[in-house]
This record gives C-alpha cells, structure tokens and sequence, in this order.
C-alpha cells in the first residue's frame, strides 16, 4: 500500500540541488521516443550514460519515472506528470531567450499569439499596433491553426495567448478564457449570384440545392451550418469544398457561380475586399460560441501577456455592438 505522505521538502531539496536542464531534455526525449539507445543517439552520448543519469533522475524525484516494456520504455503516471512540466520549463527557457533578444532589439518582451482562421484579422492586426505603439514596444508573432492544435501549444508553453471560439466541446480544463464578442452569420457567394438571390425568396430547400463551400467538420462554424438545416426540417447539404482558410475559401466562392457558404459578419465583411466575394441580404438565426482571449489558468499574469489581452479587448469593442441589419429580412 503506497505511503500517505509524499516527501515534498526532501524532494524539492534534492531537485534545487542537482537537477540540470540536460536532466530535463533527457526527460521528454525519453518519453518522445521510447528508447534509450534513440536517446543516447540523439543527445550525443552512451547508452549506458543515458541509463544512468536516467535511474540518477528516478532516485532525484523519488519515484519511478518510466518503465521497461517489450515495446520501450513506458512513463508511469508520475512520469507523465514530470515530462509535461520539464517540456514546459524548457518552452519557458526558450522564452526567456527570445525575450532577451527581444530587449536587445529595443523590445520590451516577444509575444506568441495564436489565432483561428474565422477571427477578424482588423482585430488582431489592431491589438498588435496598438502594443507596437507603446514606449515598451512588444515585438509579436503570429500562429495559425486550428483551435486543438493552438490549445495544445498553449498548454505546452509554446504560445502565450490564444484568440479563438470557446466553444463547449472544448476541453478548456488549466485555461482561463475572456469572452471578447459574438459573431453574426452572413450568406454570401460571388457578385451575381448574390444579385439573383436577392431578387427571389429564398429558403433552406433553395440553399441545399446549391454548393456549398464550408470549414472542416467537427468545428464549432461548420456543427452550426448543419443545426440551421436541421431546424428547418432539411437534411444539411454536403460540401463540394472543405478547408479552414478562410481567405481560400473566399476565392473559391467568388470564381463560382452556384457556391456559397455561411460565415461570420466580419470575415465576410473582409472577405468582399480582400476576395471580391457578395453578401446576400437575408439575415439567419446564428447562435456562435463568442471569440475569446484564452491564456493557461496557472501562469503569472505577466507585463507583456496583459497588455496584449488588453490591446486586443479595446479593440474588439466596436465589434459588440449589434450589427446594422438594413433592408435584410428572415427567410424560413
């Protein structure tokens, strides 16, 4: 039966002590790759080097870290534990580095913020100028993917702020998210056919029955396309095109006479510049999980990472203002 008490002082004590950072690449590389002769491969040293600082470790934390199967080498539940905090420390010292140079560069601190496609690029490129133009200017840089994928390199310390949907199937355990604005839906499709849209009445049955260019599945825009045919009693239409940039999806709509797709307000607001695409003028029920600023729960607020929240929730004010719907009307 394992003991009640773990020896927390005497562990810390030992960890001051003797642990390198070498001890914690050692780690993740072990649970990366399962073997200790890849390890020593890859860190330019022994096998037995590698086996030893390794038992060395296991007796530092007290605890076995990882275990020997027939498939490699398998890390215990502690061992899990460890290796997500030394790959966070090491993303930490690679931060520390970029800052430094960051403040060499006449910068106060370098930030990495990631963005999902369906988020206004006006937004963020106005909450980057606006920490640009301060005295302690913050040098930035952007990372698209999907929200998974950015959520992930937040947790590992890899990103410093996420702009993306917070959306109930997402697993937002260890984060802190401020909700910034709601987005409206918007139909839209080339010139023309825009024009021959708004000329008739229009309905669901109509709208299956023409192509659709949608965002991947399993996403909190393309799960809601499916939940307005749905409610309208019409089996969703399936896609002739799927991607998640928005822009590309922009230019397939605007060089097609019958696609269209559905989209927030101020993508497609951007879109009619920048691809040349129409909005059709009928509003749609929309109900879209808000756009948030997403940070890790349990790091310190830092100067740099506060201002750039800040910057970007001033800049997303104009955008909580009910949209002007004009002559649009509801179509069933």
């Amino acid at each position: 039966m394992p003991s009640s008490v773990f020896p927390t002082g005497d562990v810390i004590r030992r960890l001051i002590l003797r642990l390198k950072m070498r001890h914690l690449q050692l780690i993740v590389q072990v649970h990366r790759v399962g073997s200790l002769t890849r390890v020593a491969e890859l860190m330019a040293t022994s096998q037995p080097a590698v086996t030893n600082t390794l038992s060395e470790l296991e007796a530092l934390f007290g605890t076995p870290l990882f275990v020997r199967t027939a498939r490699g080498m398998r890390p215990t539940e502690v061992g899990n534990i460890v290796t997500a905090r030394a790959q966070a420390m090491l993303q930490d010292l690679g931060q520390l580095v970029q800052d430094m140079e960051a403040s060499h560069a006449g910068m106060a601190a370098r930030l990495h913020v990631g963005v999902t496609p369906f988020v206004s690029g006006r937004l963020i490129a106005d909450a980057v100028l606006a920490v640009q133009s301060e005295p302690q200017r913050l040098a930035v840089r952007i990372h698209d993917g999907t929200t998974d994928h950015l959520l992930r390199a937040l947790r590992e310390h890899e990103l410093d702020v996420v702009i993306a949907r917070a959306s109930p199937r997402l697993d937002l355990q260890g984060l802190h998210f401020e909700p910034l604005y709601q987005q409206q839906a918007r139909l839209v499709s080339n010139r023309q056919l825009a024009a021959q849209l708004g000329r008739v009445p229009l309905s669901w049955e109509r709208l299956a029955e023409l192509d659709w260019v949608l965002g991947e599945p399993n996403t909190a825009l393309r799960e809601q396309v499916a939940a307005l045919f749905i409610q309208a009693g019409i089996t969703p239409p399936v896609p002739i095109t799927e991607g998640y940039s928005a822009k590309l999806i922009g230019e397939i709509i605007a060089s097609s006479d019958r696609a269209v797709s559905l989209l927030p307000a101020d993508i497609a607001n951007e879109l009619v510049h920048i691809a040349g695409i129409a909005i059709v003028p009928y509003t749609i029920a929309w109900s879209l999980p808000p756009i948030a600023a997403i940070v890790r729960s349990d790091a310190a607020t830092g100067d740099a990472r506060q201002r750039f929240v800040d910057a970007i929730r001033q800049a997303s004010l104009p955008m909580r203002k009910p949209p002007n719907a004009g002559r649009q009307t509801d179509f069933g």
